[in-house]
């Protein structure tokens, strides 16, 4: 097995938070991570390469190999599942919280209820958990319209400040889940690149605690 490590990254504001503790960590990508259109990059460390994809595949790459690490959002893992990798580290950035959330005032029926999300498998457990009956219908965004359209009765998303909810007339309900941004490493490659992988989970878990007390 090559001794090269691939570190998937999550494009968007994952990727801006992670780049600082990264470089804390002696991980500096050796260009301009915004102004290429290269998806692999070389960094300081002759053995480290980057790859920049889209934060819903970066659990795929780990799982299946083509990246030995990665970082995502709790969110996606969850939606995900965790099979072949490993979750060693939370890196405290990115946080948010992973709701319930509906027209203000509104109260669905507890037996039943359709929900619009884009976190399938995450919303069809939770329904279950709450023994709740619920027909999933599958968006890619917007969700706050689907209440307000009458697609559905409620949604599962993610929130942040809250504000665009409110500015739809909604409200968050239960929260499923804290969010937050989790470094994965690949099973196969915890065992075969050990030696590789130990130092640079430490140095970045070194990295975070520094960034907590600062």
């Amino acid at each position: 097995m090559s001794k090269q490590l691939i570190l998937a990254l999550s494009k968007g504001r994952i990727l801006q938070e992670t780049l600082p503790l990264l470089a804390q960590a002696g991980v500096e990508p050796a260009e301009d991570l915004g102004s290429s259109r290269k998806l692999i990059f070389d960094t300081n460390l002759a053995q480290v390469k980057l790859v920049v994809i889209r934060a819903v595949d970066v659990p795929t790459y780990v799982q299946m190999g083509a990246a030995d690490l990665g970082i995502a959002g709790k969110d996606v893992l969850l939606e995900h599942g965790a099979a072949g990798f490993y979750e060693p580290l939370d890196l405290e950035i990115a946080r948010c919280r992973l709701m319930t959330a509906g027209p203000v005032g509104a109260r669905p029926t507890h037996a039943r209820r359709r929900v619009a999300t884009k976190f399938v498998n995450v919303a069809r457990r939770y329904y279950a958990e709450q023994g709740i009956q619920a027909e999933v219908v599958k968006l890619y965004g917007a969700m706050e319209l689907a209440p307000l359209m009458n697609l559905a009765d409620e949604i599962v998303d993610i929130v942040d400040t809250g504000n665009t909810l409110r500015a739809n007339g909604m409200e968050p309900r239960e929260m499923i889940d804290e969010i937050s941004t989790r470094l994965v490493v690949n099973k196969a490659a915890m065992t075969m690149k050990h030696q590789q992988l130990k130092p640079l989970i430490e140095r970045l878990e070194q990295a975070v605690v520094a960034r907590r007390v600062a």
